[in-house]
């Protein structure tokens, strides 16, 4: 805004406002002059004169002051138009600035919303991948069980064959030390009794154990069996001889001892009989096979 002009009488006067001033007084004088001079009563013409020499000083006198006061106001009136047009550049300033500050945020919502569009795409991915992971844990996992579940019926049918096997071969070392028996042979009878006992350590240490019931014990139906299929066996039944030994597996019943509660009319052949699979911890005894 530019810098206001003097413009009062009271600073200092300029020459217009002295030539003014000396103007009104020199009409003031003529006015004066022109009454006196004239004759008395003064016409019409003369007062006319007079008058109009007196306006036109009076004009004259408060020209400057019309002048000064017309100049102000107009300053004033610059003034005002001069502060409304910086606060209407303050207003487009302002408006310049909420422009740009729109396209920031509209800027900023584009790479929100980018943002958010990723970050959707990153989470279906995730997600597709967890459920891949899953499927493949699923399978890896099903397959892992299927090879287990093989392999453990594997060994359980190399455990029940070779049980098996070991089972016949006692009942034939048992049916050698009972012939040796009937011959009556003390020596082959100690020889193969040392034999039986030699073989039934060794099945033991895998937790076959094999037993017998001495003549006259009683008749147990859980772990005795009469080998030649009899069902009505009285309470007080005893044990007259051991046809084949009964086996445990692990503390588990694998076969009850086959024995005779009475006297045969002739000796039975001791033919080994076969063995069902072992039965787990805490199962039931399997029957013969």
């Amino acid at each position: 805004m530019s810098e206001r002009p003097e413009t009062r009488l009271a600073r200092w006067p300029s020459i217009s406002l002295v030539v003014c001033l000396a103007s009104a007084a020199v009409l003031d004088y003529g006015a004066w002059l022109v009454v006196e001079q004239s004759p008395h009563p003064i016409s019409v013409w003369v007062a006319i004169s007079a008058l109009a020499a007196v306006g036109a000083a009076a004009w004259v006198a408060i020209y400057p002051f019309s002048t000064d006061a017309q100049n102000v106001t107009k300053l004033d009136e610059l003034d005002k138009l001069q502060s409304a047009a910086g606060q209407i550049q303050n207003l487009e300033k302002v408006a310049t600035q909420i422009t740009i500050a729109t396209a920031q945020w509209q800027n900023v919502q584009e790479h929100n919303a980018k943002a958010i569009e990723s970050a959707k795409q990153v989470s279906e991915e995730m997600s597709q991948e967890a459920l891949r992971f899953a499927d493949f844990m699923q399978k890896a996992n099903d397959s892992e069980k299927a090879t287990l579940r093989l392999e453990v019926e594997k060994l359980k049918r190399a455990e029940t064959d070779w049980l098996q096997v070991l089972v016949r071969v006692l009942d034939h070392v048992y049916a050698l030390q009972r012939a040796a028996k009937h011959s009556g042979q003390q020596t082959l009878i100690e020889q193969l009794a040392h034999f039986q006992n030699a073989c039934r350590d060794a099945a033991r240490r895998i937790g076959l154990v094999a037993f017998a019931p001495a003549a006259g014990d009683g008749f147990e139906p859980g772990q005795h069996q009469t080998a030649d299929g009899r069902k009505d066996i009285p309470d007080d039944a005893r044990v007259f001889e051991t046809v084949a030994t009964g086996y445990t597996f692990q503390g588990q019943m694998l076969r009850p001892a086959l024995v005779l509660i009475d006297a045969p009319k002739a000796p039975l052949p001791v033919q080994p009989t076969a063995v069902a699979a072992p039965p787990a911890a805490g199962s039931a005894e399997l029957p013969l096979t």
